[in-house]
């Protein structure tokens, strides 16, 4: 099978974020189909950008065809992002006009955060044949305007309704990663026979392999806690307003009559204010770390006694979530708190944990003090049972068979 992956923000181990297109489309080429990955050169998730000579230059990545598409830059989320957007929109029908000939796909994927790509995505599906489907991240325009404080009446907000209204009606699968929106989807025109469910997942050789030593500054800091008898709970990844680290931190001022030690690694536009806060505070329950390669996550985890995730108290989450953080966590192996208000909980299905309702410090406090009150056994059991529950539903391997299978299906 010839697969189209059109995901504005797909990334590579090399490039940085997103991943999942490219362990998807890894996948399905060791199975012997062909993919080629349409993205844009510029985007915000990623850590390095491809180095463009022309409006489109071909990469082969792992096996994987990517063509990037050279688009304007932007920053923040203002009229340049929009701007980006409708650039890699153009530059998609360019592709099209130009390519299509040379290579017709059976199945094209629209699959980025906004829903406009399901408008040259269905062009190209119909111009070839080719079954479509529509890879839902977050709902959008619903979140923008939930989240952000859009008026629904925006021009720009009618827009993206009018084209995930299209891409629902007009697909023939609709692969959602929020695993409670199929009301919300059938309301807005998706017959309901065309929903598959596909979170996101864990690509489970990454954590077969030697893992990365940590960098000397971390590897000094644990050693001195650890010695000290502190118990240690860890958060890696993003410091910013949606991780509610600040919620974390009224939590540890809570705790600090315990032997317990938050271990926070990682780099986000909040990181300076939260160390602000903390020191306004006064926790000395409390470590900043800088942020470290994806590589050595896994030694950072293992050095943790416990882990944390938490999330904002939003409307927009009763459709579910799908963190890729939580998914190494549990790959770890280490009991996990989380704090989550939301229409799915992994933590709590997989018996990984405790947790607790989003944005309330004193649970989280109270779930502190629960996590160093269970025995070293009791944390094993928990931390076993959320590493199986990874590995028998979200490994790539087996996510991109039911990707398969709901295309042909």
């Amino acid at each position: 099978m010839n697969i189209l992956y059109i995901n504005h923000y797909a990334g590579s181990p090399q490039y940085g974020m997103e991943f999942r297109p490219y362990y998807l489309a890894r996948e399905w080429v060791k199975a012997g189909h062909q993919v080629t990955i349409l993205a844009a050169d510029t985007s915000h998730l990623r850590q390095h950008k491809p180095n463009l000579h022309s409006n489109y230059q071909y990469e082969d990545i792992a096996g994987i065809r990517y063509c990037w598409c050279r688009t304007r830059a932007y920053q923040g989320n203002g009229v340049q992002r929009v701007l980006n957007i409708f650039s890699f929109l153009a530059r998609i029908l360019g592709w099209a006009w130009r390519d299509l000939a040379k290579w017709r796909p059976d199945a094209v994927i629209a699959s980025s955060t906004y829903p406009l790509d399901t408008l040259p995505a269905a062009y190209i599906a119909r111009k070839t044949g080719a079954r479509l489907v529509y890879e839902v991240h977050d709902l959008w325009p619903l979140t923008p305007v939930e989240v952000g404080g859009m008026s629904p009446r925006h021009p720009f907000i009618r827009l993206l309704q009018w084209a995930e209204n299209f891409g629902y009606r007009r697909a023939d699968t609709v692969v959602s990663m929020l695993p409670c929106a199929k009301d919300y989807m059938v309301q807005h025109g998706m017959d309901p026979a065309k929903y598959v469910v596909i979170p996101n997942g864990v690509d489970v050789t990454e954590w077969q392999g030697s893992s990365a030593a940590l960098p000397a500054e971390h590897h000094a800091q644990l050693t001195s806690l650890k010695a000290q008898q502190r118990f240690l709970i860890g958060y890696a990844g993003g410091h910013g307003l949606a991780n509610a680290l600040d919620i974390l931190l009224d939590a540890a001022a809570l705790s600090q009559h315990l032997p317990i030690s938050l271990v926070l690694v990682g780099d986000g536009p909040d990181k300076v204010a939260l160390q602000q806060r903390a020191q306004q505070l006064g926790l000395d329950n409390v470590l900043f770390l800088p942020s470290i390669t994806k590589h050595a996550v896994p030694t950072f985890l293992a050095q943790m006694d416990a882990l944390f995730i938490g999330w904002r108290k939003l409307p927009i989450y009763r459709f579910g979530i799908n963190p890729n953080k939580l998914f190494d966590y549990l790959m770890a192996a280490k009991p996990v708190i989380h704090s989550v208000t939301a229409g799915n909980d992994m933590v709590a299905a997989a018996g990984a944990g405790i947790s607790v309702p989003a944005e309330d410090p004193r649970a989280i406090a109270h779930a502190l003090e629960q996590m160093l009150a269970l025995s070293p056994e009791q944390r094993e059991s928990m931390g076993a049972a959320g590493r199986r529950y990874v590995l028998d539903q979200h490994d790539y391997a087996l996510l991109a068979q039911c990707f398969l299978q709901a295309i042909t299906s």
